[in-house]
């Protein structure tokens, strides 16, 4: 390697890699629950199409996918100075108003950006001057989320009064061990998102690309390279089941957790990819049937239309893995 690189290096690189997983999940949820926000009955919702939530609601949405692309950029750094790319998250935390998403937002980017000044001083010291470059790019993305935070702090949200209505007969049917239910594939998407995510950048390691046949150095790619774009494009499919699933769990007045289950597991080469991948999918096909019966049983329609859609893409992602590992 160009750098020669410390135990205590690829820990703090892995620091920001935790950094990004949690505030891009954090975002994605914020995002989710903005959809319940924008229904209370305020003026500027009545008055006009388009409100404060819908621009915020945007907002999120975009820098947690810009979030997930720096955790992507810095893990396939740290797989090519040799190192393993971590997959766990510093603990999310969501917040009920467009207020307390702001507040919670300029807290994560200044400890974002003191923690990359960190790793800026550090890299240089070091000489890996295409490590200290990434951070410099991306401590501009983050100074200008920090910006748009702060133009947020200050925002009026409409108190929400304790309803003094009954709970209507139709809303009985979502009970705690329903959202538990549901909660599940909550976890199970933000574990294929984040382990669809590292195995992407692990096999855009050098070792990984390498040619070892004729046929691989004139088509210029190989194994590695082929699943690395699937899982590329898998990932970004579990992102939007996330929203989706996010979505609906706020809008019936549940809470949607920000943790993975199980525990993401990225595996050592492509084919390792592929198995855990291929397990991974089967999982989430009978849970996410498991979801739709219980649906129909309580005659929950859009929430089982919701999963029926949802488990039409996890078979396909099934069968794409299927097609390596038979």
């Amino acid at each position: 390697m160009a750098v020669k690189t410390t135990p205590d290096y690829f820990n703090l690189l892995n620091q920001a890699v935790e950094r990004e997983l949690k505030v891009s999940i954090q975002y994605f949820l914020q995002h989710s629950k903005m959809e319940k926000l924008i229904r209370k009955t305020i003026p500027e919702n009545i008055l006009l199409d388009k409100t404060a939530y819908d621009t915020v609601g945007k907002f999120l949405k975009e820098i947690a996918i810009q979030e997930m692309k720096h955790a992507a950029s810095i893990m396939e750094r740290i797989y090519y100075l040799g190192g393993k790319a971590t997959t766990k998250s510093s603990k999310p935390i969501v917040g009920d108003s467009i207020c307390e998403f702001a507040v919670l937002g300029v807290q994560a980017e200044e400890e974002a950006l003191a923690l990359y000044r960190r790793i800026i001083e550090t890299s240089a010291q070091m000489g890996d001057w295409e490590t200290r470059e990434l951070f410099e790019k991306i401590y501009r993305d983050e100074e200008q989320h920090l910006f748009k935070f702060q133009e947020y702090t200050q925002f009026q949200d409409e108190k929400e009064e304790p309803s003094k209505v009954p709970l209507p007969e139709w809303r009985k049917i979502y009970t705690d061990d329903y959202f538990a239910l549901l909660n599940k594939a909550v976890a199970a998407e933000i574990t294929g998102i984040i382990q669809y995510t590292n195995q992407h950048e692990k096999a855009s390691f050098l070792e990984l690309r390498m040619k070892n046949t004729p046929l691989e150095a004139i088509t210029e790619t190989n194994k590695a390279n082929v699943v690395s774009k699937i899982l590329k494009d898998i990932s970004m499919a579990e992102m939007q089941h996330l929203e989706k699933i996010s979505e609906r769990i706020y809008l019936l007045d549940g809470e949607a957790t920000a943790n993975p289950d199980p525990l993401p597991v990225v595996g050592e080469t492509a084919m390792d990819f592929l198995k855990l991948d291929h397990a991974l999918e089967s999982s989430a096909i009978a849970l996410y049937r498991q979801i739709i019966a219980e649906a129909l049983k309580r005659g929950d329609t859009t929430t089982r239309h919701v999963f029926e859609e949802i488990v039409m893409q996890e078979e396909d992602h099934f069968w794409t893995f299927d097609d390596f590992v038979r």
